[in-house]
């Protein structure tokens, strides 16, 4: 929004030349949804804390220290998030770019999801919400839609195909069948993030890890010149994109304040099936989607360990992990959530750096 309010004076008044820059953009939307999350979080809490009173219902079957240590706790902070980021994007991003609305309604679109799932929990006093059906019905349809306007606006070859990092010239054609990938893309994400999202803070870095990477992507994709000269798909507007992940990083930092152990906050499903979202429809939207799998290799390995530990025991009636998600497992064997939490972040950082080093920047 003052991006389009400000640019048509740009040539009149020299300062105003900053918002043709991505840079200054992208790091303007992450600090203004970081002011915004400090300025909204105490507020949101006490009226989360006030329409919540015994908090986010505990899994009576999870570990034993949770009845204990996160009673209490509410849930639903995921509106302090996507409050902070759709802000921030709406000031800072070129309202006329697609790719943009595509990731703000597949983010939005899914923490709605998310926020129906978490009152459903919250009102009715169990940990089930909303039905999976429908919560996989919703995410679909959202992110099939939004599959198939990035396709469109894309157009041509790249549109419809997926690139493989490391083989520049490389790309695999979907043809009308790219939509489905892009939505189980998303889908796929945002329910890795949901599974992660177990412990204070457990979610939201390597989140913000991905988001970093991906706002360095979207910035070299988006470039012509940049993206010819490392042999990167281009795709022209994308660039737009390292904006609304600046922004999120914004939010997820101030979310971050009042997620630390202990939390005042839980995030819930409205924030991390969104977040999920968020991140997928943007590698979507870059054409890197098999590099998200790689940088944001700590959620598949959450995921695969419920996959793995759901298999073998309706097999075997024996379970591979003590308990899943994995970082559960780990909590069974006695390590400190803050041990758990720090070393599953040094995790996503390294994947985070081999997930760089496939694009081959030279």
């Amino acid at each position: 929004m003052l991006y389009n309010i400000l640019l048509p004076f740009s040539d009149q008044l020299h300062i105003l030349n900053l918002v043709r820059y991505l840079t200054f953009r992208s790091g303007a939307a992450c600090l203004t949804s970081l002011v915004i999350s400090f300025l909204l979080g105490p507020r949101v809490i006490r009226m989360l804390r006030s329409l919540q009173k015994q908090g986010q219902p505990i899994r009576l079957d999870g570990p034993e220290r949770h009845l204990v240590e996160k009673k209490g706790t509410p849930t639903m902070g995921g509106v302090l998030i996507l409050s902070a980021l759709t802000i921030s994007t709406l000031l800072w991003t070129d309202l006329a770019n697609p790719y943009v609305w595509a990731a703000l309604i597949v983010t939005l679109g899914y923490g709605a999801l998310g926020f129906a799932d978490d009152f459903l929990k919250v009102t009715k006093r169990n940990t089930r919400g909303l039905s999976g059906r429908l919560k996989l019905i919703g995410q679909a349809s959202i992110g099939l839609l939004a599959s198939i306007w990035i396709m469109v606006h894309i157009g041509g070859p790249l549109g419809s195909g997926i690139s493989v990092p490391d083989f520049k010239n490389v790309l695999i054609p979907l043809g009308i069948f790219f939509p489905l990938f892009g939505m189980l893309v998303m889908m796929g994400a945002s329910n890795a993030v949901n599974l992660t999202d177990g412990l204070d803070g457990l979610a939201m870095v390597p989140t913000i890890i991905v988001a970093g990477v991906f706002a360095f992507i979207a910035y070299l994709v988006g470039n012509r010149i940049f993206a010819n000269y490392l042999e990167l798909p281009f795709v022209q507007g994308s660039g737009e994109l390292a904006v609304f992940c600046s922004a999120l990083i914004g939010a997820g930092l101030g979310f971050l304040w009042y997620n630390a152990p202990p939390a005042a906050v839980f995030m819930g499903d409205t924030g991390s099936l969104a977040l999920g979202g968020a991140v997928a429809t943007v590698a979507v939207a870059t054409k890197h989607e098999i590099v998200l799998a790689i940088v944001g290799g700590l959620f598949v390995v959450e995921t695969l360990s419920v996959i793995i530990q759901v298999f073998w025991f309706k097999r075997t009636g024996r379970r591979v992990f003590l308990m899943a998600p994995l970082h559960h497992h780990f909590e069974k064997k006695g390590w400190a959530e803050p041990t758990i939490v720090i070393r599953f972040w040094i995790v996503s950082m390294i994947l985070a750096l081999v997930g760089l080093a496939t694009l081959k920047i030279r």
